[in-house]
């Protein structure tokens, strides 16, 4: 805990401890609450012990994202009932969707609240304390439907690596697929406008971010809701001009709205990088159809044709679920040879899980789960080896490396523009006098299952 002086007295500043779960959309509404926790004079710190405010920003999307806040919420629990006087805030998705459920399955919660009310906790935190008066207080549940938000006021303290932001360009969801609880937790879709997106852009590039990542629910869908319309194409258009900023990257892109005039787009930017994350979820069109997704087999393949005949370069992402409700052995190996034709670069591939208050929880013909793990493991072998092999094409080439630190295991590490930060591979570096957040260039040496190794390139 600090203490600054003023008018001669010591004034000892609150503190508080904040943990982040969950997606990196749930990261930036967790740094704008750090932001507000500043500006009223509060001071952040890592150590639970030491925060005077205890705050779990939840994941509520999956049973074991479930589980993981859950745990933190005890954890938390434990420390406050520990030491008296802390108060224990329990905010985000798993809240807003467990409400006072939540809070009766785990004492100790002094204010619940949900989604986008980030603004409300300190106000709601005085009335608690208020209304103490040396009795216990019960738990303030203050959840709020979800849709009244869209652009969060203030200034986000980075919870990232001081160079690298996510810049969320709107919230909520408005598609309805059978496998997903985010439209019932976060809302229908809602963009921001794009004078606001492009002014906070530029507030980040001047406070040193070089790499931006555009991320939303459903990031190709943005602006058709607005009036009047706007386009993602027209936003990166806009983004594009931002001074200081090297790379901007674009994760969550839903495949029936990756348009020509998007790729184009990207093809004549200076700064936004050929790497297009979309999350397919399966490339078996009967899977699909029981899915509630709009593309089928067929659309999926010229998709892919379509990116790569605009940006040959490009280098793509996606994840898929395997096990979903009725998923034969015959609809699973359509996966598999979509996966070995398509040849993305980086995949990430999850089992089905059962979320009660989603249309697929209803469904018969349940994939056991140790067939769903099976159909995970024979997934990921097979885009290993296409990992293995693609990664090979960067031996001997010469490219820009932006610096992400120190490598536990000795020297640095850093990314190419082919790697997003946490969910891809990195470039390992020999030690050297550079400092995190620099752009250098790098020649690729060796290359592993998912990592680079490099030397500069003198």
């Amino acid at each position: 805990m600090g203490g600054g002086k003023r008018g001669g007295r010591m004034v000892q500043h609150r503190t508080v401890g904040v943990i982040s779960l969950g997606c990196p959309k749930n990261l930036v509404d967790t740094e704008y609450m750090l932001g507000h926790f500043v500006r009223h004079g509060y001071q952040v710190t890592p150590s639970p012990q030491d925060a005077d405010v205890l705050v779990v920003n939840t994941c509520g999307f999956l049973a074991e994202a479930e589980q993981e806040s859950r745990e933190a919420i005890l954890e938390m629990a434990a420390i406050k009932a520990a030491h008296p006087g802390k108060q224990l805030v329990v905010t985000g998705c798993l809240a807003q969707r467990q409400g006072a459920a939540l809070a009766q399955e785990i004492p100790g919660i002094d204010l619940l609240t949900g989604v986008e009310q980030y603004h409300q906790i300190l106000p709601l935190l005085d009335e608690r304390s208020g209304d103490k008066k040396g009795k216990k207080a019960k738990t303030i549940i203050n959840i709020a439907p979800a849709g009244e938000s869209v652009q969060p006021p203030g200034q986000r303290l980075l919870a990232t690596l001081p160079h690298v932001a996510y810049l969320k360009i709107a919230e909520g969801c408005s598609n309805t697929c059978a496998f997903c609880v985010i439209p019932s937790i976060r809302g229908p879709y809602r963009s921001r406008p794009a004078e606001d997106i492009v002014s906070e852009a530029a507030e980040l590039a001047r406070r040193g971010v070089r790499e931006l990542v555009v991320i939303s629910q459903d990031t190709t869908l943005y602006g058709r809701d607005l009036q009047p319309r706007e386009s993602l194409a027209s936003l990166l258009r806009a983004l594009d001009k931002t001074p200081k900023l090297s790379w901007i990257r674009l994760l969550y892109l839903y495949p029936t709205l990756v348009t020509d005039e998007l790729l184009q787009t990207i093809a004549e930017s200076e700064k936004i990088l050929p790497y297009l994350d979309i999350p397919l979820q399966h490339a078996d069109s009967a899977v699909l159809t029981r899915m509630r997704r709009a593309e089928r087999a067929d659309s999926l393949k010229k998709l892919v044709e379509r990116i790569r005949h605009h940006l040959p370069e490009s280098v793509l992402r996606s994840t898929y679920i395997v096990g979903f409700p009725g998923e034969s052995e015959e609809e699973f190996e359509n996966l598999l040879q979509f996966v070995a034709e398509s040849r993305f670069d980086h995949v990430g591939v999850f089992t089905y899980s059962d979320e009660a208050g989603t249309i697929a929880h209803g469904m018969a013909d349940k994939v056991p789960p140790q067939v769903a793990e099976e159909r995970r493991h024979r997934l990921m072998t097979l885009q290993q080896e296409i990992s293995r092999e693609k990664l090979q094409q960067w031996r001997g080439q010469v490219v820009p490396v932006l610096v992400d630190g120190v490598n536990p295991e000795g020297g640095l590490l850093g990314r190419t523009w082919g790697q997003a930060p946490e969910v891809d591979g990195v470039v390992k570096l020999p030690a050297m006098r550079i400092k995190a957040g620099e752009m250098i260039p790098v020649e690729i040496t060796d290359s592993q299952d998912y990592d680079l190794t490099g030397k500069l390139a003198m």
